[in-house]
């Protein structure tokens, strides 16, 4: 929520406590009579279709929705038409100006006859005075009025247009809110162009065009006027020169003297053009241009900082009786709303006047309000709604519309330049290097249409090879694959070697059984305790014939049993070897999915970065991210306090209350800050937030406002970091 909401929403509660009394005890005293029984006519006065009309607009006009809380100008427009007011309005000023043309006209026939004193009077002043008071708008007996006996069609009226009246200046304020953030961006610009003489030599060269041309356009002119003179000369009398050769030459040379002198004529007007360097002129014309802004940036400011303090300011929280306010038929309250209304109307038409000072400005804007004819008109006069009423469409429909055409203008006479003088450069150069270009394209077609295709190829086989396949082994491996499990052996390939090493070592056992602790022939208990050993990885009978073989090496390995031995042996090594390649099977095996995923990283991390950076690219940053955004906060609470610095060094500050200038200012940062602070805090942290920011905008005193920053600082510190 901005700023301008809660603003609208603040006044629109501070007119409905007002007007909530006075509409009731119009509404009980038009029901009911003195004597006590019910009037039937001021019922039907309270149930009459145009007050019902009237209750429905103004029921409209309430800000009530939170997805637009402020309707926009047509709307506004729209109601106020719907209301009957602008029609009431254009008929009371076209009677009052067929009286004036009647009285002009009256004047004009009428007598005049000498009194005593020798004054001229109208013979018939009497008459026709008490004529125009009978007729006068200000009585209100021009326009039939709908049948209301105790004016609570009026009152409704005036809350119509109080309420028209917020929407309005909701529709102002956020136009010069929107309009004064972009001057910042401009003044950033200048203030580059001042600072770096590699900018401020850049600029020159851009701007050299329009240099140039202004130029060119002066020798137009210096000639035209040269030859205006030299006809004129021609054609006199004492101007006239001999003909032939030698009078071409003399007219010539006439001729080349008078574009000479208005050349003089012309570099002596322009002597600053002589003595300074293009890049002189250009570094002085941009200061200038610059100072301007920041001119118009403290008037828009010196604007907002006055519709915002002097507009609609009912002062309901500083003590005052709400009956003072709503005392003689709420001439107070109304009196509020005329001069809100008349200052949006002066702030429009002054505010884009670069060439006066801001005092001057805030000077013109009261003195135009004090002097204002819809304040100083009759106070009496019931038709003081639909003239307000027209106003506020001449605002939505001229005033705020012209602004923002005018202030367009403005910026584009002293903003930045135009893209088009900027790039004017490198798109000639582009221009005039096209030709090259397309030659280079068209030579090199067939190699450009294959890196295309070879791009195309590795970005899809990237695609399929590093994210498609890891993804679908991950599915996989979650859902007990076996095509999908990692195995570094095969499944039978160590059982069918352990079942190989058991047979041979039974095998040899039957027949040493001397070797395997029996003298006679194994028995089948025997047989399979040696099978259980052998499983186990124990070949105690292998070995103790390899001990006996080594004894006598040669004799056992041509006539004994070493050779068995060994292969047993190096059967045995084989099937250890399976075991421990086997326990290193299962262990990867346990961990599949984490290698899943290990190997799905660098192709996921690939494609989102490929695709945030394309993102930017073609539509983008769709937001500053959190910490950009924190940063962000930290240079609106800089600014915030330069505002107050400045702020304490000036007259309008001595006692403690921030100028309309500096007002508008801070208004301008704490708007900024507020949209970048949106979703930066958790909700119950941003609600304090919301309400310290608050008190650091409206705090009655400058220094109370510089505490509240202070508290902003040390208490929100941690999340803006």
């Amino acid at each position: 929520m901005s700023i301008v909401v809660d603003n609208v929403r603040a006044w629109e509660a501070d007119i409905d406590r007002i007007t909530r009394g006075p509409l009731m005890c119009l509404e009980s005293s038009t029901a009911v009579n003195t004597d006590g029984p019910v009037n039937e006519v001021s019922i039907d006065a309270l149930s009459s279709p145009y007050v019902n009309d009237l209750l429905k607009i103004v029921k409209t006009l309430s800000s009530t929705s939170s997805s637009q809380p402020i309707l926009n100008a047509s709307r506004l427009r729209s109601l106020l038409y719907q209301s009957g007011l602008l029609q009431t309005a254009k008929e009371v000023e076209e009677e009052e100006q067929r009286q004036q043309e009647q009285e002009g006209y009256l004047n004009l026939r009428r007598p005049q006859r000498i009194d005593d004193d020798g004054l001229g009077e109208d013979s018939s002043g009497e008459e026709s005075s008490n004529q125009s008071q009978g007729s006068s708008p200000a009585s209100g007996g021009q326009l039939p009025a709908p049948p209301d006996t105790n004016g609570l069609a009026s009152e409704i009226e005036w809350l119509l247009v109080s309420k028209a009246t917020v929407q309005v200046y909701g529709v102002l304020l956020n136009t010069l809110l929107e309009r004064i953030a972009p001057l910042h961006d401009d003044i950033w610009y200048w203030d580059d162009i001042l600072t770096s003489y590699g900018s401020l030599s850049l600029y020159t060269m851009q701007t050299s065009p329009l240099r140039f041309w202004n130029w060119a356009r002066e020798v137009g002119q210096v000639v035209v006027e040269s030859r205006a003179r030299f006809s004129s000369l021609g054609n006199s009398p004492l101007g006239a020169l001999p003909s032939g050769s030698a009078s071409l030459a003399q007219r010539w040379q006439r001729f080349y003297a008078i574009v000479r002198k208005n050349v003089a004529a012309r570099s002596f007007a322009g002597l600053e053009r002589r003595l300074l360097s293009p890049i002189a002129r250009c570094r002085a014309d941009a200061r200038h241009k610059q100072k301007q802004l920041k001119r118009l940036r403290q008037l828009i400011a010196s604007g907002l900082g006055i519709l915002i303090d002097e507009g609609l300011r009912f002062d309901l929280d500083e003590g005052t009786e709400l009956k003072d306010i709503t005392a003689d038929n709420g001439r107070r309250w109304k009196g509020v709303v005329e001069r809100s209304v008349s200052l949006m109307n002066q702030v429009t038409t002054d505010v884009l006047a670069v060439e006066s000072s801001v005092l001057e400005f805030e000077d013109k804007v009261f003195n135009d309000v004090q002097g204002d004819p819809i304040l100083t008109a009759n106070q009496l006069d019931v038709n003081k709604p639909a003239r307000l009423a027209r106003r506020l469409d001449q605002l939505l429909a001229k005033d705020i519309p012209g602004l923002v055409d005018n202030l367009q203008v403005v910026v584009k006479q002293y903003g930045k330049p135009p893209r088009l003088l900027r790039y004017w450069l490198p798109a000639g150069i582009l221009l005039f290097s096209s030709s090259t270009l397309l030659r280079i394209v068209s030579n090199h077609q067939e190699d450009i249409l294959q890196w295309i295709r070879d791009v195309g190829s590795t970005a899809r086989d990237f695609w399929f090879n590093w994210v498609i396949a890891p993804i679908t082994k991950i599915i996989g491996t979650v859902r007990h694959d076996s095509n999908s499990e990692i195995a570094i052996m095969s499944r039978d390939s160590l059982r069918s070697d352990q079942d190989s090493l058991e047979r041979m070592v039974v095998d040899f056992a039957l027949d040493r059984p001397d070797l395997a602790g029996s003298s006679s022939t194994l028995t089948d208990a025997d047989v399979s305790a040696i099978r259980a050993k052998v499983r186990e990885g124990d070949v105690t009978p292998v070995l103790r014939a390899y001990e006996a073989g080594l004894k006598k090496p040669l004799q056992g390995a041509v006539r004994g049993d070493l050779v068995r031995p060994l292969l047993i042996q190096v059967q045995k090594t084989k099937v250890d070897l399976e075991v421990a390649i086997s326990g290193i099977d299962s262990l990867l095996k346990s961990q599949e999915l984490v290698f899943g995923f290990i190997g799905l990283t660098p192709g996921v991390l690939v494609s989102i970065g490929a695709i945030r950076y394309l993102s930017s690219a073609l539509y983008g940053r769709k937001g500053l991210r959190r910490g950009q955004r924190a940063e962000r906060c930290v240079r609106v609470l800089r600014n915030i306090d330069r505002i107050f610095c400045d702020a304490t060094v000036e007259l309008a500050t001595m006692n403690g209350i921030l100028s309309y200038k500096h007002r508008g200012l801070l208004v301008c940062e704490v708007h900024v800050l507020r949209k970048v602070a949106q979703g930066l805090f958790p909700g119950d942290v941003e609600k304090e937030f919301l309400q310290d920011v608050d008190e650091m905008l409206n705090g009655k005193t400058v220094d109370k406002q510089r505490l509240a920053l202070d508290r902003v600082r040390w208490a929100y510190g941690r999340y803006l970091q």
